[in-house]
């Protein structure tokens, strides 16, 4: 084997383990850290899943050169190799798509109170307008004015805590949405490290 070969296989190998390992260790970890709702864990091993998997590319990119310089081309376990290799690649697109949409789905932003927005309804309701002259009016009218000013505060707080729901069932269904992608991500990333198993099985065998 000449110089330019074991060069090539020395960087083939080299960038299968300093990027299929990372790749492979944080998509394993990824639902652990979806059950515990954990979003800024999420967001690097999703950056680590997308840089590796790059790097990734790599390994490929030397095992062709690898091939056409012995010539090797016409060994059948090698095309298997290689065509493994892609669809690998292919399932970690997916597994970066669904790590994704489980951090969307987790990041609090878009789940916020309705009752906060600025310009709302209940919040001009409450304000502004001929009810609060006419609230205004049996607050002095006496006990009568009191306690009808207490059934309308009663109902405002009755309103605040009905906003409450649509935020608790936003919470739940986002619950529920990275759930469902941690599991995509689990039954993938099993996928995918089988496959890494099983090209290394066909480069030390060669048959």
């Amino acid at each position: 084997m000449s110089f330019t070969d074991r060069l090539v296989l020395w960087l083939h190998i080299g960038f299968a383990i300093f990027t299929v390992g990372p790749v492979a260790l944080a998509i394993s970890s990824t639902p652990r850290y979806i059950r515990r709702r954990d979003v800024p864990v999420l967001r690097y091993l999703t950056r680590i899943t997308m840089v590796f998997t790059t790097g990734s590319l790599l390994v490929l990119v030397f095992g062709i050169i690898l091939g056409q310089l012995d010539h090797d081309f016409s060994h059948p376990w090698l095309t298997a190799a290689m065509t493994l290799f892609v669809v690998a690649l292919a399932l970690l697109v997916l597994i970066i798509r669904d790590q994704r949409r489980a951090v969307k789905s987790l990041a609090p932003g878009p789940f916020t109170s309705p009752g906060t927005s600025a310009g709302g309804p209940e919040s001009g309701e409450t304000t502004d307008g001929p009810e609060t002259g006419l609230a205004a009016q049996g607050a002095g009218a006496g006990p009568g004015g009191a306690a009808s000013h207490g059934a309308e505060s009663g109902a405002a707080v009755g309103g605040v805590g009905g906003s409450a729901q649509p935020v608790a069932g936003g919470a739940t269904l986002a619950a529920d949405i990275a759930s469902v992608e941690g599991g995509r991500i689990a039954a993938m990333g099993g996928v995918v490290n089988l496959i890494w198993l099983v090209i290394l099985v066909l480069m030390v065998w060669q048959p």
